[in-house]
């Protein structure tokens, strides 16, 4: 009774409920919920000390900064689930505080995007650094129900080797990538291999020009740890996939090397197995497998990675697919 007190009282305050609100989509450093909020830095750290003790938020240091998240247990964060309903996110205090979160995400992407330019060359190698692909790419080819399938998108396609790696099996691929550097890069592989069926473009994974319905095959390979909203990349793969497609979706599994956040411009340290499966539900699809390969060297850098599958069922009356059409 005293915990659920506390935390009704925490949140019951006009300023840290918009901290709460600005922190449903993506973990927030001290110095991005002071801008959201337009607040000083004290008073913002006291609304969190107070919201982190009442068991509602995470907080978790990487280096001089702090950042911090709904909490994921049961205790606090089933006292949000039930408030949350009841804010109107159309009061202009909050709707001010939106539009400056996105200046805050458009900032993340900007820094991941630089990363990226930076490291379009050597992305495979930097790969190889975490953990061996040969076993995880022939995971995903034993994954395909079918030896060929129509057609297949790679959403976040980076150098292009997964479309190499399907090559033979789909009649007919496209990766997409925010990155001109890596789409370089992707371009040059599908070139030299003769690989004519095979295309990559430059599009926004959230602005696919992609019709609903149609991938046989959506691929999303480590893309999901960059994403500030990676449920949303789930959602927009199940939109473009037909029924009866696959999803293959390839990150790491949930880790504590917090460094990667500002060597790697990671958003999210890997995600738990009943996490992926439990977006992929929430968007009609079926995750039925879930396999767990573990890094080469089990010390402190090791990263386990973990594949994902799923389908959409042939009838999808009942699947959660809020979006309308690809623009």
């Amino acid at each position: 009774m005293d915990q659920l007190v506390d935390a009704l009282k925490a949140i019951g305050e006009p300023t840290r409920m918009r901290i709460v609100v600005a922190l449903e989509s993506c973990e927030l450093t001290v110095n991005e919920i002071c801008t959201v909020l337009g607040q000083t830095q004290p008073r913002v750290s006291r609304h969190l000390r107070l919201l982190t003790e009442a068991g509602l938020l995470h907080r978790h240091a990487e280096g001089t900064k702090a950042y911090f998240g709904l909490r994921r247990y049961p205790e606090g964060r089933s006292v949000y689930d039930a408030i949350a309903p009841l804010i109107d996110r159309t009061t202009p205090v909050l709707e001010r505080d939106q539009a400056r979160l996105q200046t805050v995400r458009e900032a993340r992407a900007d820094q991941a995007a630089d990363y990226f330019s930076a490291v379009a060359e050597k992305w495979d190698e930097l790969r190889e650094m975490h953990v061996s692909t040969a076993e995880v790419e022939a995971a995903m080819l034993e994954a395909l129900p079918e030896p060929i399938v129509g057609n297949l998108l790679d959403i976040g396609t980076g150098t292009g080797r997964v479309l190499e790696l399907f090559a033979d099996r789909a009649k007919q691929g496209v990766g997409i990538d925010a990155s001109r550097q890596m789409l370089a890069v992707a371009r040059a592989r599908v070139d030299e291999d003769h690989l004519s069926h095979l295309t990559v473009r430059h599009s926004d994974l959230f602005d696919l020009d992609v019709e609903p319905n149609s991938q046989d095959v959506v691929v999303i390979h480590h893309v999901l740890h960059f994403l500030a909203e990676p449920g949303k990349a789930i959602e927009v793969a199940a939109n473009v996939l037909s029924p009866g497609g696959t999803l293959l979706i390839v990150d790491f599994a949930e880790h504590g090397l917090e460094r990667l956040r500002a060597d790697h411009a990671h958003s999210h340290l890997g995600f738990t197995e009943g996490e992926v499966q439990r977006w992929c539900n929430a968007y009609g699809l079926k995750a039925s497998t879930a396999q767990h390969f573990l890094p080469p060297s089990q010390g402190e850098d090791g990263l386990t990675v973990t594949l994902w599958t799923a389908t959409k069922p042939s009838k999808t009356k009942n699947a959660k697919t809020p979006l309308k059409a690809a623009k």
